[in-house]
């Protein structure tokens, strides 16, 4: 018998030294590994492949039998110097082009596919949303995780789809003393970021063929998750004090999307009197209204203004929050807040999608807003992203004077600055040679819908965010941006 099991293990390895031996000829047949390089040791193979190390070696001797590693006595295997030159590169099988077959909802997708770009190495970059890394408070943080997970070893399981209690309860308060909004624990949802809660509204809310309201200009990518939902969209115009609400007298929608409390990416701050109007639309229409207190935590020239849901209790008000403005986009942890009869519909697609948000950062997150430790650290990059956006009005201002007006700069992370010495036609050129000079800027006309496109002012306007900047990036930035904008206005005779 014991015979018997060491010649099936034998034979197991012989199979298995095969395999290791094809695929290594096969990699280096096909340059995975350059002329005289190394591979991984016979010890290391092993480990990582969990066999025997003989089980290794005999492959390592078939190659060098046929020539095609070098092998040495303490030294790691190489590829034969000349093997891959004499060899001709197998060509990996391709099959013949076949077209994709998607749902309507997938082919809608490919149609809004935004294609992520490694950020190039910029001496400023403007960009909207980016935070600054010193700014993360890594003391607090890892005290937080570290107690999340001595603490409670129970939370390595799966948990509510709706998010922890703990965490919930945490932002109950927290929205209370913050923005006056009164919720229930069981109206809150934990998401994976406001994406994630954006997806699930135009999932639950919209059928094909509904409409719904955006501001215009206004976010892309909230356009873009109902417009997938085979939806229309109803673009309403945006001036200095946010959504045109009268406008909405003979609209029929499902759902309306606004940024009340500093309008995404032009800076009003809606009016008590347009709130109403907003919200009355919204009961008479049996809609809902999603608002987006996107970066609410930061308000320097303004004071606050009590959010949509304060005022009539969130009867048909779904109010979305994030921390990705406060900490970092990184974490993706965001929140809804949804009327009660919505609850046990939105509980359902999110255990669906993703069961739930993971349930360590939801706990670090709840310590830190429990102790406190949330608050003074929102504390202190308001005030430092003050700074930064007074670096940057300044520089903007003595660099530009009245040849440019700004935007939404008395709150949030980013102002809009439109400049009147170049038409609209310049938009590309101005972002191209600011690359060349590796500056970041990023233009605001995609944020109008194509349909009113017409009607955009014929100024080239940029959104230009502060956030995770110093006072020398941002000086240099506005120094070079003027010196783009000044060669431009030059050879166009503008």
């Amino acid at each position: 018998m014991v015979q018997a099991r060491t010649a099936r293990r034998d034979g197991a390895d012989r199979m298995g030294a095969r395999q290791i031996y094809e695929a290594l000829r096969d990699q280096i047949l096909q340059r995975a590994y350059r002329a005289d390089g190394q591979l991984p040791s016979s010890r290391a193979l092993a480990v990582e492949l969990g066999i025997a190390r003989s089980t290794v070696t005999v492959a390592y001797e078939q190659l060098a039998a046929e020539g095609f590693v070098d092998i040495r006595h303490g030294s790691r295997p190489r590829v034969a110097r000349d093997v891959i030159a004499e060899e001709p590169q197998r060509k990996a099988v391709r099959h013949p082009p076949r077209k994709a077959r998607l749902s309507e909802y997938g082919e809608r997708l490919t149609r809004f596919a935004l294609h992520w770009e490694r950020p190039r190495s910029l001496l400023a970059d403007f960009r909207y949303g980016d935070l600054a890394p010193s700014d993360f408070p890594i003391p607090a943080w890892k005290k937080a995780v570290v107690a999340a997970i001595t603490q409670r070893p129970d939370r390595l399981a799966y948990d509510d789809p709706c998010g922890s209690l703990r965490l919930r309860s945490a932002l109950q308060n927290y929205l209370w003393r913050s923005r006056t909004v009164r919720c229930d624990v069981d109206q809150i949802i934990v998401v994976n970021g406001s994406q994630q809660g954006l997806d699930l509204c135009a999932r639950l809310l919209l059928n094909p063929g509904d409409h719904f309201v955006m501001e215009d200009p206004g976010y892309l990518m909230a356009r873009r998750i109902f417009a997938a939902t085979g939806a229309a969209t109803v673009p309403i115009p945006v001036d200095k004090d946010g959504l045109e609400t009268e406008r909405l007298a003979k609209v029929a929608a499902r759902l309306a999307y606004v940024t009340p409390s500093h309008q995404f990416p032009l800076g009003g701050v809606m009016p008590i009197a347009r709130r109403h109007q907003l919200l009355a639309w919204a009961k008479r229409s049996n809609a809902y209204v999603i608002e987006d207190d996107y970066d609410s935590e930061y308000r320097y020239d303004t004071k606050p203004v009590p959010p949509l849901h304060a005022l009539e209790g969130g009867g048909s008000v779904i109010y979305l929050g994030t921390i990705s403005k406060t900490l970092s986009p990184a974490l993706r942890i965001g929140y809804l807040v949804v009327p009660s009869e919505l609850h046990s519909a939105f509980a359902a697609a999110k255990q669906m999608i993703d069961r739930h948000t993971p349930l360590l950062e939801q706990d670090a997150l709840a310590a830190m807003l429990e102790s406190g430790a949330y608050d003074s650290h929102v504390n202190r990059v308001r005030r430092h992203n003050g700074e930064r956006r007074q670096a940057l009005l300044d520089a903007l201002r003595r660099r530009f004077g009245d040849r440019i007006q700004i935007d939404g700069a008395a709150a949030g992370l980013h102002v809009v600055v439109w400049f009147r010495d170049l038409a609209q036609t310049s938009e590309a050129a101005l972002i191209e040679a600011a690359r060349d000079k590796r500056i970041g800027i990023y233009p605001v006309s995609p944020l109008f819908d194509k349909a009113r496109r017409d009607q955009r002012p014929d100024v080239v306007g940029l959104v230009m965010g502060y956030a995770a900047l110093d006072r020398r990036q941002i000086e240099r930035g506005c120094q070079l941006l003027a010196q783009v904008v000044q060669q431009l206005v030059a050879r166009k005779g503008w």
